[in-house]
């Protein structure tokens, strides 16, 4: 299938490693010019060669706001309108509801909230006046079921989640689609961690941990970032232009809900 987004050029935030990358290989893999951001402009610039000819890799830390609008100053000379924007970091640490201080709540917000609200808002006008454009979010099934010990992510994830839904209503009209992607147990470094952490917690095996987390997921195993790619990708195309609003759990059917 033609996606008919060859041409298109799109950011992808976070997208040098795990699902960020997968969305950018996928994008890329369709024929869009893809900039990429990672924490280090060197491993950004080595994955973008990667990818593809035609990518770059760019330095944007999501928790510094001051660099925000240089980056995308430099974005904007470099490399040009972005059609495609793909908002994605790095999730919080675990915590608890009762225990999280404020000053973390500031901080969090800043990186998981309001840096992509920042982003898109500077984004949107040049998708406006040329009446196409796609802006996606990862974000988590936890908006829709809440997950124990996470509590940052759950709130504010859901944040996010009441902001995009709001300006998917506001920007339909003018051929803007506006979605959520919500990863459940995917094959990266996060996950990973979170499997270390109970092994060490349980006094058992990574693979036993591993295991026992796979059995809950319908599917039988974790998804990988490739596959999450390939839907984020689809959401990019022209065939998704009747899609919008909505938040797409991509985890093989761990969700029990159906809303």
């Amino acid at each position: 299938m033609d996606l008919g987004i060859t041409g298109k050029r799109a950011l992808v935030l976070g997208g040098s490693k795990g699902l960020g990358r997968g969305i950018a290989e996928a994008l890329a893999a369709e024929g869009v010019v893809v900039a990429l951001t990672g924490r280090d402009q060197a491993a950004a610039a080595q994955v973008a060669a990667q990818i593809s000819d035609s990518a770059k890799g760019l330095a944007l830390d999501l928790g510094n706001p001051d660099e925000i609008d240089s980056f995308l100053d430099r974005l904007a000379a470099e490399f040009g309108q972005i059609d495609i924007l793909v908002l994605n970091g790095g999730g919080p640490p675990p915590s608890l509801a009762a225990d999280i201080d404020p000053a973390f709540w500031r901080a969090q917000f800043d990186t998981m909230v309001l840096a992509g609200m920042r982003i898109a808002n500077r984004l949107l006008p040049p998708m406006r006046q040329q009446g196409w454009g796609r802006i996606m979010a990862v974000a988590s099934t936890s908006i829709r079921e809440p997950i124990p010990g996470l509590t940052a992510s759950n709130a504010l994830r859901s944040a996010v989640a009441g902001w995009m839904k709001t300006l998917a209503g506001e920007v339909a009209a003018e051929g803007i689609t506006v979605n959520m992607l919500l990863p459940g147990r995917l094959a990266t470094d996060r996950t990973l961690s979170f499997d270390r952490m109970d092994a060490e917690s349980e006094g058992l095996s990574i693979e036993t941990v591993a295991a026992r987390s796979q059995s809950d997921i319908p599917i039988g195993r974790y998804g990988t970032p490739a596959e999450f790619g390939a839907a984020a990708a689809f959401l990019a195309s022209r065939q998704a232009a009747y899609i919008t609003g909505v938040a797409l759990p991509i985890d093989g059917g761990l969700s029990r809900s159906m809303l």
